[in-house]
């Protein structure tokens, strides 16, 4: 009976990610999903996109978090439209599901955007299992974190479209094997394109916003 209960709700997201991804298609925007655990430095990472590709590539934002509007605050400051989503308000899931963003992209403008990111809760399990009617995902792993995270959590690796090595500034003061930690990557998913970057720095951010805009423009 669980297994019934589970498959059901997510049957009912998967019907509701359709509608969303037709939505988005019939506007000509193009959805990213981004995951990663917390602490990761999503939020750094989209501050610099957004400083990057605006008002060239017409960007909106959806923040998922359990409780604050930090993170959209911050992105808020770009000038890009940002749609805060609580989830203390519905139990304080780890995840967006697809009809919060149907619910959330109902308050901004879909015909004056081009990408819709979607800030992700923080957590590497259950953002992985629902599909939001995204056109793409991608995981961030910070090098703070163990290089074993792709073995331990490898559905996020194996259901993300790139993966991006964030922080990565501070190697020289840690005792990280960012060798193992992209082997591990690879061995979930073998043609995974990595990006490793500094979000603080901007180093190796051109070929992130590459793929990036190489999404957009379909």
């Amino acid at each position: 009976m669980e297994i019934k209960v589970v498959r059901k709700v997510l049957d009912v997201n998967n019907m509701m990610a359709a509608q969303n991804r037709q939505l988005f298609a019939e506007k000509g925007i193009f959805v990213l999903n981004l995951m990663s655990s917390p602490g990761s430095g999503k939020t750094a990472i989209l501050e610099k996109t957004l400083s990057r590709i605006l008002p060239e590539i017409r960007t909106a934002v959806i923040v998922g978090d359990i409780c604050t509007s930090n993170d959209a605050d911050r992105l808020a400051k770009s000038g890009a439209p940002v749609v805060q989503v609580n989830t203390d308000e519905f139990g304080g899931d780890c995840h967006l599901a697809a009809h919060v963003i149907a619910s959330a992209a109902a308050n901004l403008n879909l015909n004056a955007i081009d990408l819709l990111i979607v800030e992700n809760v923080g957590n590497l399990v259950c953002p992985a299992e629902f599909d939001i009617g995204e056109n793409a995902r991608a995981v961030v792993l910070s090098v703070t974190e163990g290089e074993d995270k792709p073995l331990k959590y490898p559905l996020m690796f194996r259901v993300c479209h790139a993966a991006i090595l964030n922080k990565t500034d501070l190697l020289p003061y840690l005792d990280y094997d960012k060798e193992a930690a992209l082997r591990n990557i690879h061995q979930i998913h073998a043609d995974m394109p990595i990006f490793e970057m500094s979000a603080k720095t901007e180093q190796g951010f051109e070929a992130w916003l590459k793929w990036l805009g190489k999404g957009v423009r379909g």
